[in-house]
């Protein structure tokens, strides 16, 4: 099909369905591989439901998480089409990504600019729903994703800087409730760090050789054929903080189950990494939606158990 990024899934929605007009502008937003949009909401639901457990109410405040639902795709498609500006050139030279709207021609860099100038400001007014402390703290994430493109220049660390993005929604989802921060939610910001950090090395293994050949560093070339045992040791790392977070807000059994279904979950990543098999690669990094959800419906279910 003409236009159709070569990493997106087969027949997906936008390729099938959206108007010819608007489908380069979907891409450029990753709507035709959503992934992104849910790796970046869960850490905001799980802190949302974090809030809500300690404050006893029988589920998050569900306008909060329709807010960061949304929130998290219009700026996961501001941030993805932000990074293809940065790296076109890039993107041009790796076999992966030389077929996105850029650098194929789909999408002018005009064009791109005043889409990205539309999606973060549908990102603001939803971020405008929020008091004041959340809004700043909002606000204050922009500076870590317009820092991650340029990482990867002159660091082999540029997961930790889309860790740190990735994670913000950990901090949003409590600062919504609260209107402050504690230790519980930094702790659990600190385990999605490390969980980000994990599956994207995932994820950056695809792109090793074409990597090598650009200049593009990664965790996933520094590890080399060590990637398994340093997914693990990030992952390890992610469970034991959150342990900690969930300890803190005086999470109980079903929480910690839920905890549980996700280390198991991640543990399977492990087991099947393959550095050199690309496709499972991607299949690994998008069962981490998955993995995002049962940790969250374990949550759920604590706030619903001691509402009752």
């Amino acid at each position: 099909m003409s236009g159709q990024v070569a990493d997106a899934p087969a027949g997906n929605w936008v390729d099938r369905y959206a108007p010819p007009l608007l489908r380069p502008f979907l891409r450029l937003s990753r709507a035709d591989r959503p992934i992104g949009g849910w790796l970046l909401m869960w850490p905001c639901w799980w802190s949302a439901a974090l809030a809500a457990l300690q404050l006893g109410h029988a589920a998050p405040n569900p306008w909060h998480l329709a807010l960061f639902l949304i929130g998290a795709f219009a700026m996961r498609g501001a941030g993805c089409t932000y990074n293809d500006i940065v790296d076109r050139d890039i993107d041009a030279a790796v076999e992966r990504t030389r077929s996105r709207p850029l650098p194929s021609g789909q999408v002018g860099l005009s064009a791109a600019v005043a889409w990205l100038v539309v999606q973060a400001l549908a990102g603001f007014v939803v971020l405008l729903q929020f008091n004041a402390y959340t809004v700043w703290l909002g606000l204050a994430s922009l500076l870590v994703v317009a820092a991650y493109p340029f990482v990867k220049r002159f660091s082999s660390w540029p997961q930790a800087v889309l860790g740190l993005a990735f994670s913000w929604g950990a901090l949003m989802g409590w600062a919504a409730s609260y209107g402050h921060l504690n230790s519980a939610p930094e702790l659990l910001f600190a385990g999605c760090v490390l969980w980000v950090m994990g599956y994207d090395t995932i994820y950056a293994c695809q792109d090793r050789e074409d990597d090598a050949l650009v200049g593009v560093r990664s965790t996933a070339r520094l590890f080399g054929r060590h990637a398994r045992a340093g997914v693990a040791l990030l992952y390890v790392g992610a469970v034991a903080l959150m342990a900690l977070s969930l300890a803190l807000a005086d999470a109980a059994l079903f929480a910690f189950l839920g905890l549980g279904a996700f280390m198991v979950h991640l543990a399977w990543q492990v087991v099947l990494l393959d550095v050199d098999n690309a496709g499972r690669c991607l299949r690994l990094f998008r069962s981490n939606r998955e993995a995002g959800l049962v940790l969250f419906a374990g949550l759920l279910l604590e706030c619903l158990v001691r509402w009752f």
